[in-house]
């Protein structure tokens, strides 16, 4: 793997040793979506029906981007040993053989919750600022070299404590989530774990100057932001009763995507 080429023009500043910038992307996890209010309500019990399948159903979207997402960074990468490695991560989500896929887990989460296929599969429940920011990580990895694109997922650093903290509280705090919508966060905790050391292979082979670190934890920062915006609107619609065009309407008339 070659180095990226980082816009950052400094030079004069002594690059990280692989260990110290190792621990620069894990000081990142202090951001990450797990301890946003809205999922710290989740994992203490405070959530209401509503506001779980609010998150199932807008967080559906984003999983339906995944395959996108890794289907263009394949595209955009020239490396066939890459290419072998990362297709596990398209194939993960979209089923293969007798493995029906993080989709089709997160469909049967759907119906967990009390959400039919229909309407996930509608994105009826999406909202806007949802949709705006998983289109933006999407058009990123889309554009970006696949250096780059690779290095936005290693959110799933902290996947796996996310993943854990649901199947420990969950079943205590929502007895009334049938037990088979458990199984997605069980499959990621295994598969995010694999996907996490590639990715971190991947990012301390290619950011060998400081400016190609800085870069990367900015890349980093830019996905922690996404699945921040994220729970954001949730927040607006679900906890404070906010959702979208609230004071002219109390219709989900926002769109559904373009093409």
């Amino acid at each position: 793997m070659t180095a990226i080429a980082s816009p950052l023009s400094d030079t004069s500043v002594e690059a990280m040793s692989p260990d110290a910038f190792r621990q620069a992307l894990l000081a990142k996890g202090d951001y990450y979506h797990i301890h946003h209010p809205y999922q710290v309500d989740m994992a203490a019990g405070r959530a209401t029906p509503e506001q779980l399948r609010g998150w199932v159903a807008n967080r559906f979207y984003y999983q339906i981007n995944i395959p996108q997402k890794d289907a263009a960074l394949l595209a955009n990468c020239p490396d066939a040993a890459t290419r072998r490695r990362w297709i596990q991560r398209l194939l993960d989500h979209d089923g293969h053989d007798d493995d029906g896929g993080g989709i089709e887990a997160w469909l049967t989460l759907g119906e967990a919750v009390g959400l039919s296929r229909d309407e996930l599969w509608s994105q009826e429940h999406v909202l806007p600022g949802v949709r705006f920011a998983v289109d933006a990580y999407l058009n990123f990895v889309r554009r970006a070299d696949w250096r780059e694109a690779a290095i936005s997922s290693l959110t799933e650093l902290f996947a796996p404590e996310a993943h854990k903290s649901r199947l420990d509280t969950w079943p205590t705090h929502y007895p009334w989530i049938d037990e088979a919508g458990y199984g997605y966060f069980r499959k990621r905790l295994k598969e995010a774990r694999r996907d996490v050391d590639h990715g971190l292979e991947v990012a301390l082979a290619v950011c060998t100057t400081r400016a190609a670190q800085e870069r990367a934890l900015e890349i980093l920062q830019f996905k922690l932001d996404v699945l921040w915006s994220m729970l954001d609107a949730m927040t607006l619609a679900y906890q404070l009763e906010r959702p979208p065009y609230h004071t002219v309407t109390d219709q989900r008339v926002y769109h559904r995507g373009l093409s």
